[in-house]
């Protein structure tokens, strides 16, 4: 099933704080339930994304670092970083 995207319902203001966030379990398959608005990596590594506007890129992050990509999955082949959080 597709990441519900939030944003088309006009319930949130883009530059709002996040107000959900979740534990990214990473996949090649699975999306989130909701288009995330910024992904937060715990501990450094690359995180490869698939972005909600199509397309996959990968990012080398350091720990604690703030993403701030509207991704629809965090993917497992091709990520080394953990404790990723989506934010939506």
């Amino acid at each position: 099933m597709p990441a519900e995207d939030l944003w088309n319902y006009g319930t949130e203001s883009r530059e709002a704080p996040a107000s959900n966030a979740a534990q990214v379990t990473l996949s090649d398959s699975v999306d989130f339930a909701y288009v995330s608005r910024a992904d937060f990596v715990g501990a450094a590594g690359t995180i490869s994304v698939e972005m909600h506007g199509g397309g996959t890129v990968s990012f080398d992050a350091y720990a604690g670092m703030m993403l701030p990509i509207r991704a629809t999955r965090v993917n497992a082949t091709g990520t080394t970083a953990t404790g990723i959080v989506a934010l939506w």
